[in-house]
């Protein structure tokens, strides 16, 4: 944004009584225009997926439809109200799915993102807000940020109380690791139906391996994802291995070069569920919140607890306001 753009966007923001409580807040807010008063956004347009879930949320009643097309099966775990919203298509991410001029005839009141936040994100939002008048605000954070996330977004969409409640969740689940005498467990993240995708250090899709108090065994810094060779897992030789894919996790207890991991042969090979969002990823949102628990019992409880159907289906009426039925959660591929 142009210093003057600039000046005249803080200026009006100065001008609004409820910008006091923003003001304060310990994150940063990236703000392209004037958002209406918390208490007049009725109708939100999400730029991207975890954008999407982070509304959906705190004023599911707010949200215009969908970034990303959504699965009957993930339809199916919403109330019935999130279950016909409209998949419309994003504005964040690699390139837009959305002409402006069908975001402009949807009226929204406000466009938010949220994640990380860089200079091609920044200029997506400018960009936007510059050639349809539509007030953008991206929400900075990655999953250590969750409940800050909460707090914010929920002040700017005039449900404090609610994101207080959500955000309360997310602080007694990303605990501080304390340093502990064993040695933290080494996690390799399996991506894609052959497994051999995974995250690198600093990536946004391998977030939940450090908040579960777990150590990324893929080596090179630096983030983004890589892939990667079956001969250089047999030398990092993990603790544990995770994914969200069904059909890598059927296929690495089959195969005989994946048997000869001691993660899949020592029965550390888990499969996390995917829906109606990923509890490890896709989206890298708040929908993780719940993985991360589940990870870090999966990983360091000598006993883990059984019953996360009960686990899933309090956090589903918590985030979701729906609960699934037991016999729902029981069919999820990693729920069984």
């Amino acid at each position: 944004m142009k210093r003057r753009d600039c000046l005249l966007a803080l200026a009006g923001l100065a001008a609004a009584p409820w910008t006091a409580a923003l003001a304060t807040a310990p994150a940063t807010l990236h703000v392209f225009g004037v958002p209406p008063a918390p208490e007049r956004v009725r109708r939100v347009f999400a730029a991207g997926a975890p954008a999407a879930v982070l509304v959906h949320a705190l004023a599911p009643d707010a949200l215009l439809g969908w970034p990303w097309p959504l699965s009957a099966a993930a339809r199916g775990l919403l109330a019935p109200a999130a279950r016909g919203l409209p998949m419309l298509g994003r504005l964040a991410g690699r390139g837009s799915t959305l002409p402006l001029e069908k975001l402009v005839a949807l009226k929204p009141d406000l466009i938010v993102d949220a994640g990380t936040v860089d200079a091609a994100y920044l200029s997506t939002a400018e960009r936007v807000w510059r050639q349809t008048g539509i007030p953008y605000v991206l929400v900075d954070g990655r999953l250590a940020d969750s409940a800050r996330q909460l707090r914010e977004t929920g002040r700017l969409l005039g449900v404090m109380a609610r994101g207080e409640q959500l955000a309360r969740y997310a602080d007694t689940t990303l605990l501080a690791c304390g340093p502990g005498a064993a040695r933290p467990p080494r996690v390799y993240l399996a991506r894609a139906a052959d497994g051999l995708e995974t995250p690198l250090p600093g990536s946004v899709n391998g977030e939940c391996i450090e908040a579960a108090c777990a150590v990324n065994v893929a080596r090179e810094p630096g983030g983004g994802l890589a892939r990667v060779s079956r001969e250089q897992l047999l030398a990092w030789s993990p603790d544990a291995i995770v994914t969200q894919y069904p059909e890598f996790h059927a296929l690495a207890r089959q195969d005989a070069v994946w048997r000869r991991l001691p993660a899949v042969r020592d029965g550390r090979l888990f499969l996390a569920p995917s829906l109606p969002f990923g509890w490890l990823d896709g989206p890298p949102g708040i929908n993780r919140l719940i993985g991360v628990r589940w990870l870090a019992s999966r990983l360091h409880d000598a006993a883990p607890s059984s019953d996360w159907i009960e686990r899933a289906r309090d956090f589903h009426a918590l985030f979701y306001g729906h609960v699934p039925t037991r016999e729902e959660l029981t069919r999820l591929p990693g729920l069984a």
